[in-house]
């Protein structure tokens, strides 16, 4: 019974406080998620025989979208560079992240891997290893981050980076999916098993009501947490009232249909800016919206059901969405009570990656963990985001996780719910 049980938790946010043992079940499924991803884009790009030159120029065009085959080298760089690597290691937080690492075992792993020296522009032109060299680099790097492990000392700084690199392998596998469906790229058969997400209806709820209260952002220290998280500071919030689930096709097409994506009123200055350059009148992937819902969805045509969540929308959509609707965005802590306290009344997430009205920024007391592009790079430019979506992994599905995207960007399973004073 203990092994069934503990077989579900790593699966969970609970893996943040994980021991060594719960840990290493928890790296292997994430690198067994990630190979299962690596066959699906290897099959499909022998199936394209041009060995992913087409998907080179598209990522290399769309600096939210990374290109495969360097995503899959750059999970096992990741957790080499932070781990094996990493004569600090075992200071955690205290890490000095300039502190010379040790040598690889794949020789041009950070002219090629390391995100610091290979921009998003350049990630797909690359010549780079094939299938096979890879999936030999991640299964030596990970044979050598579980022997470490093993040896490990059980405390919260000892334990950080094999944390770190468990969920950073697990937002990998959701940029995967993100690349999947920018690319077009889809399943051999049905979509059902495998690493493919899939949406489900929404069935229609009443908005939820809450009072004026406080409310605390931020987690105390103990077990692992994001340097964008630590910080816990009190809040008022003042009475609201917030969608019970995210915007559905069905309410998004009535936005359309009205003509929402001609209106300059709907729209922020920034966002109709953006609307001028791109020319759109759908969200992305969107090939039909007036007559139901046609989707571009893993690079099929396909029929969505109004009831299923608005996907690929940015925050000026959003935004535009909500003043057409009389309404608003609701704010980073809105989201945050609403989904802690109305959990019992029907507040319904994890269909989106929900755009929030909150700048990103730091929390108060904030200093930078060793990992320096997560959170700093992000701060005042990008906006707050909450939630998950389908293809986000079990152990990442946590109300206080802080994501953050520029408001253009629809790369992403990216939606949105709607509040009001």
């Amino acid at each position: 019974m203990q092994d069934v049980i503990s077989s579900q938790l790593i699966h969970t946010p609970q893996v943040r406080r994980a021991g060594a043992d719960w840990l290493s079940l928890a790296l292997m499924d994430a690198r067994n998620h990630t190979l299962r991803w690596a066959a699906e884009f290897e099959r499909a790009e022998q199936a394209a025989g041009d060995g992913g030159a087409a998907w080179a120029g598209l990522a290399a065009g769309e600096p939210e979208v990374d290109a495969p085959r360097w995503l899959f080298g750059h999970v096992g760089w990741f957790q080499e560079a932070w781990i094996a690597r990493n004569v600090q290691r075992r200071r955690g937080t205290r890490c000095d992240p300039a502190v010379a690492r040790l040598s690889s075992i794949e020789a041009e792993a950070d002219a090629r891997f390391d995100p610091t020296q290979v921009p998003p522009a350049r990630r797909g032109r690359l010549r780079l290893p094939d299938w096979q060299a890879l999936r030999q680099y991640l299964a030596d790097t990970i044979e050598v981050t579980l022997e470490l492990l093993s040896g490990a000392e059980h405390d919260d700084d000892a334990l950080y980076f094999y944390r770190l690199a468990l969920l950073h392998e697990d937002a990998c596998g959701e940029a995967f999916a993100v690349a999947a469906q920018a690319l077009g790229v889809g399943p051999a058969g049905t979509v059902a098993g495998g690493p493919w997400p899939q949406w489900q209806g929404l069935a229609e709820r009443a908005p939820l009501a809450f009072p004026a209260t406080r409310w605390t952002l931020g987690s105390p220290d103990g077990g692992f947490l994001f340097d964008n998280e630590r910080g816990p500071h009190e809040l008022r919030v003042p009475a609201f009232e917030i969608d019970a689930a995210p915007v559905t096709w069905g309410q998004f097409a009535e936005f359309v249909e009205d003509g929402g994506y001609d209106e300059a009123g709907c729209w922020s200055a920034e966002g109709w800016a953006w609307l001028q350059r791109d020319g759109r009148r759908t969200p992305r992937h969107v090939q039909q919206m007036r007559q139901g819902v046609l989707l571009r969805r893993f690079g099929r045509d396909t029929r969505v059901p109004l009831t299923q969540t608005a996907v690929h929308v940015n925050a000026h959509e959003a935004e535009a969405w909500c003043r057409w609707a009389g309404r608003r965005l609701p704010g980073e802590a809105e989201w945050e009570l609403a989904a802690h306290q109305g959990a019992s009344r029907g507040f319904r997430w994890g269909e989106a990656w929900e755009w929030t009205a909150t700048t990103f920024r730091p929390y108060p007391g904030f200093e930078p963990h060793p990992w320096r592009a997560g959170s700093e790079p992000r701060f005042h430019t990008h906006r707050a985001m909450r939630g998950a979506s389908p293809a986000t992994r079990g152990r990442l599905r946590d109300p206080k996780l802080r994501r953050a995207r520029l408001p253009h960007d629809d790369s992403g399973f990216f939606g949105f719910r709607s509040c009001a004073a």
